[in-house]
């Protein structure tokens, strides 16, 4: 099975409840008031970091994620009942980047760890909200608030210490198997690791750390051949690399060298991580192809050199207090650098279309169009609200702009009237 830690999704808030227009009709009570209650606010969206995840698997059969609108405000001034939020448990470790932006929103490095993507709307007043000393009965209320819509690009990468990296066959699920409590599949033929496993390594001092054990890489794996490909991306997150090396293999130079340019060629140049190089399965061969292999690997890199065999555990003891000193010394966890977002204002000026179809003058304006839903324009205090409204948004100007004149016929949805 192939692990899922990619996926693109998108992601909606609930829209806000229109306000009410309501009047009392209560018996005994002359001239009863407007009692129209708001709206309620529609429910926001967030993403939560869960350790109980380790795929984005359940991202692969659903696509689109909805908040539940707010509910339209009652009577005898009651306010609608808000929509509830929508939390999308995520594995610890998942990127969350706006498709439309390709900007990392958010980097879900711990557990609990909450982010709001999508902010409910704000639910319209009813139009008790709109009594005042010149309208003591307006017949009018505010439409709620849309709720927004993102398409997301999730991205899981590991959250670990220590990356093993290597040729299939490497030895790397052995190594994890005997350094950690981790049982990874382990058997003797390629690919054998389908999947990142992480195992928890305590040092011989008492402390320790988390190690992946990354898919093995082969040539080519940086530009999506074999399993490589879809898990470089794993050791990003790592602070130290463990290259191991089957000092068994007909060529283990060349095996060090493909993994190196396969790391090289990560647009993250993942070949400028500190690196420990372990030859493994030193019980395979004797003193003199020990020093051979050695002697030629010294040729291409300076990095600390460790001989192990996790068949009869040599050397791992030296190893680990290795990589125990060499995480002392090295900077924490690297994480994003997360932008501030500009706060979005759900009640800005809305955007608005004008379009001329057979003489006759249509505007697009949903905000528009949902407030003259809610406004008896037979009430020339509601009809007067409208006419402010075209101004505010400048819509009077763009008609005019547009070649609109005196008598032209203009319709906003389902309204229609002459433009003076």
């Amino acid at each position: 099975m192939k692990i899922v830690d990619i996926a693109e999704i998108t992601a909606s808030s609930g829209s806000g409840g229109n306000g009410m227009i309501a009047f009392r009709r209560e018996k005994h009570v002359a001239n009863g008031g407007p009692s129209g209650g708001d709206g309620g606010r529609g429910g926001s969206v967030y993403f939560e970091a869960s350790e109980n995840l380790h795929t984005l698997l359940d991202f692969r059969y659903q696509h689109h994620f909805r908040a539940p609108d707010g509910e339209k405000g009652d009577i005898k001034n009651r306010f609608g009942r808000k929509g509830e939020n929508l939390i999308i448990p995520v594995p610890v470790g998942t990127v969350i980047r706006d498709k439309e932006t390709d900007k990392v929103i958010c980097d879900l490095a711990v557990a609990g760890q909450r982010f709001l993507v999508a902010k409910g709307g704000k639910g319209g007043k009813g139009n008790a909200q709109f009594v005042n000393s010149v309208y003591q009965a307006p017949r009018f209320a505010e439409p709620g608030e849309p709720g927004e819509t993102r398409t997301l690009v999730l991205e899981l990468k590991t959250i670990a210490d220590v990356g093993l990296v290597g040729m299939p066959n490497a030895g790397k699920s052995s190594l994890l198997s005997v350094i950690s409590a981790a049982r990874p599949k382990i058997a003797d033929y390629p690919f054998t690791t389908l999947t990142p496993n992480l195992g928890a390594v305590r040092f011989p001092d008492g402390d320790g750390c988390i190690v992946a054990d990354i898919p093995g890489l082969i040539e080519g794996a940086s530009e999506g051949i074999g399993l490589g490909h879809d898990f470089l991306r794993h050791i990003e997150r790592t602070r130290l690399l463990l290259h191991l090396i089957d000092s068994s293999a007909p060529d283990p130079i060349q095996n060090y060298l493909i993994i190196q340019e396969e790391l090289h060629a990560h647009p993250a140049n993942l070949d400028g991580k500190p690196q420990l190089i372990v030859l493994n399965k030193r019980d395979l061969i004797d003193e003199a192809e020990l020093e051979i292999i050695t002697e030629m690997l010294r040729e291409h890199t300076q990095a600390p050199l460790y001989v192990i065999s996790t068949a009869t555990q040599l050397g791992l003891r030296e190893l680990l207090f290795a990589v125990e000193q060499q995480l002392d010394e090295l900077p924490p966890i690297p994480l994003y650098e997360i932008e501030p977002e500009p706060e979005i204002k759900l009640d800005s000026t809305p955007d608005y279309e004008i379009e001329l179809d057979d003489g006759i003058y249509i505007v697009y304006c949903p905000p528009l169009e949902r407030m003259l839903l809610l406004s008896d324009l037979e009430d020339s205090r509601a009809l007067h609200r409208f006419q402010k409204q075209l101004y505010s948004l400048g819509i009077i100007d763009a008609l005019k702009e547009e070649g609109a004149g005196s008598g032209d016929t203009v319709r906003i949805g389902d309204f229609e009237f002459d433009y003076l």
